[in-house]
């Protein structure tokens, strides 16, 4: 009888000549302590006639060594009987790691295969070893060293220790490019997610060399290029390479530009009978002599063939293809639309949400089991699958079905954390110190909803707000949410009166086009204004320090109408009265007096957004269009209108041009009076320069004997800015800083709030039965210029603004400077 070695850990014995097959019974096992003999038994699987023939004893040998249940398995022949003798592995005790300080236990364990109560294998702890390995040099330490370590223990147990030598830090010292003509190295940069190490790389760790983030970033600059006309763009490769003298990675992008293209034409071909090919044309982003964009290309080709499956033609295919003129530089665009494979969808198969419900990720598709595969509409779900931000990863492939015309799709998730627990704090020249703690939750439950309170408090604001979105209402998509909220804006150094609010908002939104949303909405509060005493009395007290304007005796009996007690015939000159030493103006006052008013609206607003970046837009349009119409009870009445745009385009070198038009219209209706507080306030917010409410009609009732008050704001304005951004190039993009230089103009006008008022309750209503109000409400163009500091830096988006007004009304309120901006922590 001979044997054959396996592998050194399995004997295989073979029999001496075709002897007659064992029966099972005849199968005997030994050494074997936890594992049950007949278990052993079952993996030699007896052949017809339920005998054990060569073949069986071989296959049966494989499969228990395959187990990892032993550390060595014999199978010999003894006496007319197979005797297989095993070892089995020892059970691990526990796994203990030693040395790792910047990578938790919990992590590492859940990487490696080895587990406690599990068997010991020197292979599978070797292969646990080279993981750990790697789990550091994914985080940037390519110094590691990782050494496991076996403690034997009684009864065939033992204690698995792996002990981490972590190193330091391998980080990415240059990223150069070449054969980068077209665009600059410091553009190149700020597509790419691999960063050099700079002095703020402690704050992220983008420069830690990672081979995927490189080969991502490879796709990155391609899609760059083609969406800027390189249609012959090439990343023909990335290298790296380890300095040993720099102690860090060299990456070197080497790029084939080739030439840019523009669209020659475009043109449409159809294989299907009595297909409409011209009806697509609006659905093409793309013209002729435009710049040739892969990117527009495929969201105009995506739009069109969801447009034909909703005409019918569910098994549409849109192609695109282009022609090349090599000469002109052109390429002419034919999007050509055939009759696909008749492929039914079998199944979705969910995979990875260990806490996000079915449903909610299956309500984000336009198709379901039974419906036509079509590819544009499984494209649009994995991105809005991404956009909900509730997972890593999402990625959507297809598997062959049952049969030929059936298709499996397989969405493959990792989830990540969706909620927030934020303490922030910021400080502007308008709103002062301001504090706010917030705790939200982007998929509360797992079932897809939003829910978020805060907690405000500042030097002249504070407030508490609750929120709710429910983003699928009624299974349709449409977003229904709940704001309640309670704000006090308290007087400062821009208005003498403060206010507060208390609302609840009801809200519908409704997405129309991946572009353009509608939201409907309702609201309803309450307003009160609250006035400091000082600011509140009819006392025409000349000794008051604390007020904002003290005339003197001569000044209250000769002009503000007070009597002269030595004097029964003496009367002031314009009557005034009480409202002469410094009291906030005749609408504030009026306002308080009225008490608190109730408001109750309905809105829309429509919004149309094409933005490449909703953080930082460098490219694309965003119109923001409402009304509002007060008036379904409460106590005022109006329509409100305001319309928003901004327009971002890139220009050369890095620098982003931004266009910004806006204005608004406020309509009384019917006989009931406009009050101060339903006007437009404006300021910096319309033209960079002013202060905060310095713009527009303003009190001047006692403006040539003291300062102008309180502003009252008005019903009508306009606004136009221009702006361009550019970076410091001689800075790392990591730094965050851009300079901006702009130029603004506008104006308000137009008040229509109380002018007088009866003065029934004041102290002193003999000198001032009637008082009247003096405003100025020219329709002056203001206008300024200046320069901008914007840095996203590492405690929040800072921006610091110095403005010079160029023209301005008489008594506009000017403030040059202007900082704003907060952190999260």
């Amino acid at each position: 009888m001979s044997a054959v070695s396996i592998a050194g850990s399995l004997t295989l014995v073979l029999l001496p000549r075709p002897v007659a097959a064992q029966a099972m019974q005849s199968i005997v096992v030994e050494g074997n302590r936890r594992v049950e003999a007949e278990t052993v038994r079952s993996y030699f699987k007896p052949g017809p006639g339920g005998h054990l023939d060569q073949s069986a004893v071989d296959d049966g040998l494989k499969a228990l060594i395959a187990t990892g249940l032993f550390q060595d398995v014999k199978v010999n022949q003894a006496g007319g009987r197979i005797v297989v003798s095993v070892v089995e592995n020892a059970v691990i005790g526990r796994i203990a790691f030693e040395g790792n300080k910047k990578i938790k236990d919990e992590q590492l364990s859940g990487e490696i295969q080895s587990k406690p109560r599990g068997s010991f294998s020197r292979a599978l702890v070797q292969s646990d070893t080279l993981r750990i390995a790697e789990i550091y040099r994914r985080s940037g330490r390519y110094d590691v060293r990782v050494t496991p370590e076996i403690i034997e223990q009684p009864n065939n147990r033992v204690d698995l220790i792996f002990t981490v030598e972590e190193g330091a830090k391998t980080s990415v010292k240059s990223v150069d490019f070449v054969g980068n003509s077209a665009f600059s190295a410091s553009r190149l940069r700020d597509i790419i997610k691999t960063h050099e190490r700079n002095l703020l790389s402690f704050l992220g760790n983008n420069d830690i060399y990672d081979p995927d983030r490189v080969e991502a970033d490879r796709d990155l600059i391609r899609r760059f290029y083609l969406k800027n006309g390189y249609a012959d763009v090439q990343v023909v490769a990335a290298l790296t390479e380890y300095d040993p003298e720099k102690k860090g990675f060299l990456v070197t992008f080497k790029i084939e530009e080739g030439a840019q293209y523009r669209i020659g034409s475009v043109d449409f071909r159809s294989s299907i009978p009595n297909f409409d090919t011209g009806s697509l044309r609006t659905y093409s982003r793309v013209s002729a002599g435009s710049l040739y964009n892969v990117e527009l290309v495929e969201k105009s080709t995506e739009e069109m063939q969801i447009e034909a499956s909703r005409r019918g033609y569910a098994f549409a295919v849109v192609r695109p293809g282009g022609d090349r003129n090599f000469e002109a530089h052109t390429v002419s665009v034919v999007f050509t639309i055939d009759e696909g494979p008749r492929t039914y969808i079998e199944r979705i198969n969910l995979r990875g949400n260990t806490r996000t419900r079915d449903y909610v990720i299956r309500r984000e598709f336009d198709i379901s089991e039974g419906d036509a595969y079509n590819r544009a509409l499984v494209d649009r779900a994995e991105r809005r699958l991404k956009n909900l931000d509730y997972f890593k990863s999402v990625k959507i492939t297809t598997e062959p079905g049952s049969s030929s015309d059936r298709v499996i799709l397989i969405v493959d998730m990792e989830e990540k954390s969706t909620g927030d627990f934020s303490i922030s704090g910021g400080y502007s020249t308008t709103d002062g110190a301001l504090a706010e703690v917030s705790i939200s939750e982007r998929n509360l439950l797992g079932r897809g909803l939003y829910a978020k309170a805060s907690v405000s408090y500042g030097q002249y604001s504070r407030g508490v707000s609750l929120s709710f979105v429910e983003p699928y209402l009624l299974g349709y998509r449409m977003a229904l949410g709940f704001d309640t909220y309670w704000k006090e804006q308290k007087s400062n150094s821009y208005t003498s009166y403060g206010v507060t609010t208390l609302g609840f908002s009801p809200r519908i939104g409704l997405a129309l086009r991946e572009d353009l949303s509608l939201q409907l909405r309702y609201s309803l509060y309450q307003q009160s204004i609250t006035l400091a005493s000082a600011y509140n009395n009819c006392n025409n007290n000349a000794s008051n320090a604390s007020l904002a304007y003290n005339p003197t005796p001569a000044y209250i009996q000769n002009v503000l109408g007070g009597a002269d007690p030595t004097n029964s015939t003496s009367s002031g000159v314009y009557g005034y009265g009480c409202y002469g030493d410094g009291e906030s103006s005749l609408p504030v006052r009026k306002e308080l007096a009225n008490g608190a008013t109730w408001t109750s609206a309905l809105g829309y607003t429509l919004n149309y957004n094409t933005l490449d970046n909703t953080k930082n837009p460098t490219d694309g349009l965003l119109v923001d269009f409402r009304q509002d119409f007060a008036g379904v009870g409460g106590d005022v009445t109006y329509l409100k209108t305001v319309l928003d745009t901004k327009y971002y385009a890139p220009l050369v070198s890095e620098i982003v041009s931004v266009i910004h038009l806006q204005g608004g219209l406020l309509s009384k209706l019917g006989n009931q009076d406009l009050r101060m507080l339903d006007h437009f306030q404006m300021g910096p917010s319309l033209v960079r320069g002013f202060a905060s409410n310095g713009i527009g009609p303003r009190d001047i009732t006692y403006y040539n004997y003291g300062s102008s008050g309180d502003a009252l704001g008005g019903t009508k304005y306009w606004g136009a800015s221009a702006e361009l951004q550019m970076p410091f190039w001689f800075l790392p993009k990591e730094v965050g800083l851009k300079g901006a230089v702009y130029a603004d103009a506008g104006s308000l006008w137009g008040y229509q709030g109380p002018t007088s008022w009866s003065a029934t309750g004041e102290v002193n209503t003999k000198a001032c039965p009637t008082c009247g109000l003096q405003y100025d409400d020219g329709s002056t163009v203001r206008s300024s210029v200046g320069v901008g500091l914007i840095w996203a830096s590492p405690f929040g988006p800072l921006r610091f603004d110095y403005a010079v007004p160029i023209t301005k009304g008489k008594y506009d309120v000017v403030q040059e400077f202007r900082f704003g901006g907060g952190t999260s922590f």
